[in-house]
Parts: structure tokens; sequence; C-alpha cells
């Protein structure tokens, strides 16, 4: 299969709408990571994205939607999501619900859970394919499975080029790193640190602090202990670099490659993926990376960098 590489325009939009109407899978931009799409209705298209990127069939999807009123016909609707959706949507935040039984999804999706994964996008682009499909689109990030995720087109065409029909190139992703899951099906949860600060969220439920799922079931996507990984090994917390390895920095810091030198945590979000992706190019065995504050985005990022620098199965 030759995988396509789809512009940014009308007619760009309508062939991956077609993709997806037949069957096929689209790789798009949203203002996380790249995305792998499939027609979440189609049992088969379901499973393709399962098969192209080798993901465990026990991890659950994200699905995507235009609005909120979409998403609402597939999940129950408490109140805590109203509030999150209004201050939140579209954006990089995934609200895990209790399924609705007339959902008509199909249960790859969910991986036979009783919730669903579901978000709106921000993403110009993703809005227009979102549009121009006209339905519910399952997908995860773009990449095999377990490995870095994908910021750029070309990430994508590295990862799954001739496994997928078509990329829809969007350039680069702003936020850089996957959405912030929070499971709503009964105290709210944080279920992944993501591109939305856990602070936030707090704040728009009033200073509601947070149950975090650290030891409970695999219930969302990307909560696997390895992953997002590179070729190379990570070393986290490195003040220096050892013979052998390149180093990933933080702040005013002699390095390979820097998240921000300045120490801008959106800067370094938006960074960490591409730069992953680039060390581990260069053929190193080691990727070192410095310390990173637990605060804001930093959750997130460090979250990333412990399931890359994790024993691999």
């Amino acid at each position: 299969m030759q995988t396509e590489r789809l512009a940014d325009d009308p007619t760009g939009h309508a062939r991956a709408a077609a993709i997806l109407q037949n069957g096929g899978l689209v790789a798009f931009p949203t203002e996380t990571v790249y995305g792998l799409g499939g027609d979440a209705r189609n049992d088969l298209a379901v499973a393709r994205i399962f098969e192209a990127k080798g993901r465990p069939r026990f991890n659950p999807l994200i699905v995507h939607v235009a609005s909120v009123k979409a998403a609402q016909e597939f999940v129950e609707w408490p109140f805590e999501a109203d509030v999150l959706a209004q201050a939140f949507w579209p954006g990089p935040l995934t609200l895990v619900l209790p399924l609705r039984p007339d959902a008509g999804l199909s249960p790859l999706v969910t991986a036979d859970l009783p919730t669903l994964a579901i978000r709106v996008p921000a993403h110009p682009v993703a809005q227009a394919l979102l549009a121009a499909f006209g339905g519910p689109v399952a997908a995860p990030s773009a990449n095999p499975s377990g490995r870095i995720s994908p910021t750029t087109a070309e990430h994508v065409l590295a990862g799954l080029s001739g496994r997928i029909e078509a990329v829809l190139d969007g350039g680069a992703c702003v936020v850089g790193v996957e959405s912030t899951i929070l499971g709503l099906d009964g105290v709210p949860t944080l279920l992944r640190p993501g591109g939305l600060p856990v602070e936030e969220v707090e704040a728009a439920l009033h200073d509601r602090v947070l149950h975090h799922a650290a030891n409970d079931p695999l219930n969302a996507p990307g909560q696997m202990a390895s992953h997002y990984a590179p070729g190379a090994k990570v070393r986290l917390e490195a003040t220096d670099k050892h013979e052998g390895e390149v180093l990933l920095g933080f702040g005013p810091v002699e390095s390979d490659l820097n998240l921000s030198p300045a120490g801008d945590m959106v800067e370094a979000a938006a960074n960490l993926f591409h730069h992953l992706h680039a060390l581990d190019a260069c053929g190193a065995d080691v990727i070192a990376v410095s310390p990173i504050p637990e605060t804001g985005l930093g959750r997130a990022i460090n979250d990333r960098l412990r399931r890359a620098a994790a024993p691999r199965p």
C-alpha cells in the first residue's frame, strides 16, 4: 500500500473524508499530536487501527467529534462534563464518560469497557476533517505502538508509511503532548496528565482536587507502563552527559538539543516528541534528559519521559 500525503485544502479534506467513509485510515493533525483516524462505527476500520500500530486490543481508543452536541450522542453527560466542556472544548482535554447503550460504536473502540474516551479537538484541520466526514473518528496517536508520538507528517510517514491510506499534512502540532484524560464515571479522576495542566482543570471544578489513578486498572489510553519510547534507552534526571549519550536539556544547560533554554513549559511540551525523534535518529545508545519540574505541563512531560524510560516489554 502506498500512503498518500494530502494537502490541507478542501480537496485534501474531501479525499481524507472519503477514505474514512470507505473504511480506510487517515492520519491527521490535532493540536496535541497526529492521530490515526478510522470510522469509530466500523469494526474493520477500528481493527485496522490496532493492526497498523501493533497496539494491544485491551488498550481503548479516543473518539474525536466536532462538537459538544456530537459528544452527547455517544456518552452520558453529567454536570461536571458540562462545566469542563464549556471551559476547555475544543481543546486538549479528553473525558471518559459512561457509554450510551445506543451509541452505535464498535466495541473495539472501548475495549469492551462501559465507558468511552471522547474529545473535541481544536486544530482547524481536525475540525475540517470531522466536518467533511460527518461522524465519530477513533484516533490514537499515529505511530507504532509504544514508540515516540508524532508531531509532524514526516514522523507519521517514518512510522506508518505503507500501513495506512493517507496522512493529512497540517504542519507541526502546537501543544506537542497528548491530551489530558479525565475520568467522570464517578469521582473526577486524572487518568493521564497531558496538554491541559491539571491545575486549570481543578480550578474549573472550583478547586476540587482530582483523584489520581496511578494504581487503577487500565481504563483509558496512554496508561501503559512502557510507552512513547525511542529506540535508544532513556536516562532521566541527568545533570551531566556520560560517554556515548546525547543530552536532552531543559533550562540553561549545555546539551545536544534543549526543550526550552528559558525553562518555558509550553515550549518544552511542544518540542518534546520532535526532539526525541531527532536525538533518536543520531544513533546514540542512551538519551539523557535534564530534570524537569513537576508543575503545570511539567507533569505531562515527566509522565511521557517516565514511560519512555520504563523497561520495554
